[in-house]
C-alpha cells in the first residue's frame, strides 16, 4: 500500500536518514525504533507526504488513505478547538457534510478513549494524556488504509495505553497497515516486523 525506497532526508545540511527501505503491508504493523536523533518522526513525515525526501521515492497505492498521528502538536494546539470539534476533524470529508456514520464514529471513539466528558473543552486546557487522547481518537476515527503513528502512547497512564493498544491491534486486524514509531517495548512488541534506524544526525 506505501513504500520507501532508498530514502534520504538531510536537515540544515546534516544527514538524517539514508537508504532506508520499508513497505507498509496490508493487515500488519511494523515498529520504527532507534534513539532520539535517528529520524523516526522525520521517517514518518516522508511517508505521509509532510516532507520531501533528499533522495529516493515514496509510493502510495492509488486510492490510499493514510493518517498520521504526529509527536508535536504545537500547531493545532493553538487553534480554539474544542475535544470534540478536533476530533471531528478526522471524519472531514471535502464536498459532502457529515452523515450519522460519521457522528455515530466521532461518539464511539472518543467514548472508548474516556474523553467524552471533555466534548466541550478547549484543548489548551487539557492535560497532555487528555490532549494525546484526543490526537489519537482523531487519527483513529478517520477510515484510513495506513496508520503512521509517532510515540502514540508516550504521555498515556497504563490504564489507556492499553486502550490504545487494542485498537493498534483491532486496526490489523481489520486489514489496515500500521507504522508505528516508539520506545515502547510492550508497543513494539505488538508488531509483525521491527525497522530500527541509527541516530545520523540532529534530533528531530
Amino acid at each position: 500500500m506505501l513504500t520507501a525506497s532508498h530514502l534520504g532526508f538531510r536537515y540544515a545540511g546534516n544527514p538524517v536518514l539514508h537508504d532506508v527501505n520499508l513497505r507498509a503491508e496490508p493487515a500488519s504493523m511494523l515498529a520504527v525504533t532507534g534513539p532520539n536523533g535517528s529520524g523516526k518522526s522525520t521517517l514518518l513525515h516522508l511517508l505521509a507526504g509532510v516532507e520531501q525526501p533528499a533522495e529516493g521515492t515514496v509510493r502510495r497505492d492509488p486510492g490510499v488513505r493514510v493518517a498520521l498521528l504526529p509527536q508535536r502538536t504545537a500547531d493545532i494546539d493553538a487553534l480554539p478547538l474544542t475535544v470534540a470539534e478536533c476530533v471531528r476533524i478526522g471524519r472531514f470529508h471535502p464536498g459532502r457534510w457529515p452523515r450519522r456514520a460519521d457522528r455515530n464514529a466521532v461518539t464511539e471513539i472518543m467514548e472508548r478513549l474516556e474523553i467524552a466528558h471533555l466534548a466541550r473543552r478547549r484543548l489548551r486546557e487539557l492535560s497532555g494524556g487528555q490532549r494525546q487522547r484526543t490526537l489519537i481518537a482523531q487519527t483513529f476515527v478517520q477510515e484510513a488504509a495506513v496508520y503512521l503513528l509517532d510515540e502514540p502512547t508516550a504521555a498515556l497512564d497504563t490504564d489507556s495505553r492499553r486502550r490504545v493498544h487494542e485498537l493498534l491491534t483491532e486496526r490489523v486486524r481489520s486489514g489496515a497497515a500500521l507504522i508505528v514509531a516508539s520506545h515502547d517495548d510492550e508497543e513494539t512488541s505488538l508488531a509483525d516486523a521491527r525497522h530500527h534506524l541509527e541516530q545520523r544526525g540532529p534530533v528531530r
